[in-house]
């Protein structure tokens, strides 16, 4: 079952809970870069992101260059941002601070 798209109006009450994510310009995802010390510590992030994302079936758009991590989450079979999109967003900003 597909989970229900986000009304602008959803979207925006939740993206004023998030620090340092950005709507796209089209609306569709929320984007983010992580930076850390390293590379282990970046690819421990996505580690653990990783078992996250499984648990709630939801997997992330991303990108990894050493120590930087690009992450864009949206909900394609619901053609744009959906609550997983914001609950996965906010437990990686969780995970993150663990690792600064």
């Amino acid at each position: 079952m597909r989970d229900p798209k986000l009304t602008t109006a959803a979207v925006n009450e939740r993206m004023a809970r998030l620090d340092a994510w950005e709507l796209s310009d089209d609306g569709l995802c929320i984007r983010r870069d992580f930076d850390f010390r390293d590379f282990a510590e970046a690819f421990g992030f996505m580690a653990e992101c990783a078992l996250v994302a499984e648990k709630l079936n939801h997997h992330p758009e991303w990108f990894n260059v050493y120590r930087r991590v690009e992450v864009c989450l949206t909900t394609h079979d619901s053609g744009g941002l959906t609550a997983r999109d914001f609950d996965l967003a906010e437990v990686m900003d969780r995970i993150a601070a663990r690792r600064v």
